[in-house]
């Protein structure tokens, strides 16, 4: 009925049999960003915001949605990482925060949803730990980089440099 491997002959959701698959290196990359006002950044910038060390938190929500993925997007499989990594850095301009994490595996199936899940709970936690300063901060761009390994091989967003 669908080319959509998550759907059965009949179109009832299910989640991919990947036992046929082989385990293979995977890595994915995901950004995404966090509008703000200035002083709201420079407040994360002097630690003066009252929860704590906001890049530091976030940091580690990130890495802890990454491994937990598959709790909440519902047709993901529970995944080993061997590696995660997630940076906040401020934008240049003052304007907020861009965030990217990279997600690593050897698997039979891949981390691009580790990546993402693991950039939206970073930005969704710098949210968090800052509305009390900012409500009208906006997250905004959370998309795929590039993702290697498995069938369909590489993938990089056309027209960005890869992200090594």
């Amino acid at each position: 009925m669908s080319k959509l491997p998550h759907l059965n002959e009949t179109g009832e959701v299910h989640i991919v049999n990947v036992g046929d698959k082989d385990s293979t290196r995977r890595v994915a990359v995901a950004e995404g960003r966090i509008h703000m006002e200035a002083d709201t950044l420079a407040a994360i910038r002097e630690q003066r915001i009252k929860k704590g060390d906001v890049l530091a938190v976030a940091r580690v929500a990130g890495l802890m949605a990454s491994k937990k993925t598959w709790e909440t997007v519902p047709l993901c499989h529970p995944i080993q990482l061997t590696h995660a990594e997630v940076t906040l850095e401020p934008l240049d301009d003052g304007s907020g925060i861009h965030c990217t994490a990279r997600t690593e595996t050897v698997e039979r199936t891949g981390v691009e949803m580790e990546a993402l899940n693991a950039v939206q709970a970073a930005l969704l936690t710098v949210y968090d730990m800052c509305k009390g300063m900012d409500r009208g901060m906006t997250i905004d761009g959370v998309r795929l980089m590039e993702k290697s390994g498995g069938r369909s091989g590489t993938w990089e967003r056309e027209g960005e440099p890869g992200r090594d």
